[in-house]
């Protein structure tokens, strides 16, 4: 489940400060850091076409990245904040903390639902509704999964699905302790209208037999 560790290529940046940083947005760049695991910062820089494409991409934040700098060892790194302009929404700096593969981290991961086309529930007319289309886990950076997969084979109008119904990656858990609800099968909308309306008519029968 967990997924290949993909390569984000970066430069090393000379200086530090915002004269510097504004150089390199005058370059083209956008300008970086990169901090933790009891070493010194790095300061780097990245091609403005190259990362505004790869955040576009998604999952950005929640991918461990092989962050390779010309001249210096490769070194697993995890995005902690990107700062954009207010107005434009661009990227203007992007920070980086450096991880060992038995590290923890806090991430947001994606949910995917399979077996929607066999589903029962679904079947019958039922919508699925999504509660979380991604969860928050406390999971080591050597085994990031790419999604949650919540299986609906099987699953009836009615069926309600938590967080114990999913299969986590080893060593991972949910930030949040309770057992809380990923998603739901809806009955269908002209069912529900049914269900209200004899509701409407069972309530008006009971308060003309008080009259």
């Amino acid at each position: 489940m967990a997924k290949e560790i993909p390569n984000l290529v970066a430069e090393a940046r000379a200086g530090s400060g915002k004269g510097a940083a504004r150089q390199a947005r005058r370059d083209g760049k956008v300008p970086g850091i990169v901090y933790g695991d009891g070493k010194d910062p790095v300061s780097i820089q990245f091609d403005f076409n190259k990362l505004l494409t790869q955040l576009r991409a998604g999952r950005f934040m929640s991918t461990l990245w092989n962050m390779q700098v010309e001249g210096q060892p490769d070194v697993r790194v995890i995005c902690r904040a990107v700062q954009r302009d207010v107005v434009k929404d661009l990227p203007i700096h992007i920070d980086f903390m450096r991880l060992r593969r038995t590290s923890k981290v806090n991430l947001f991961i994606p949910v995917e639902f399979i077996n929607e086309d066999t589903c029962p529930g679904l079947k019958k007319g039922g919508t699925l509704v999504t509660v979380r289309n991604e969860v928050e886990l406390i999971v080591t950076a050597g085994d990031i999964p790419d999604h949650l997969t919540v299986d609906l084979a099987g699953r009836e109008i009615g069926d309600t699905i938590h967080i114990s119904d999913v299969k986590l990656p080893s060593g991972a858990k949910a930030t949040i302790d309770r057992d809380f609800v990923i998603a739901n099968l809806a009955a269908p909308s002209a069912l529900r209208s049914e269900d209200s309306e004899g509701g409407d008519d069972a309530e008006a029968q009971t308060e003309a037999a008080a009259d």
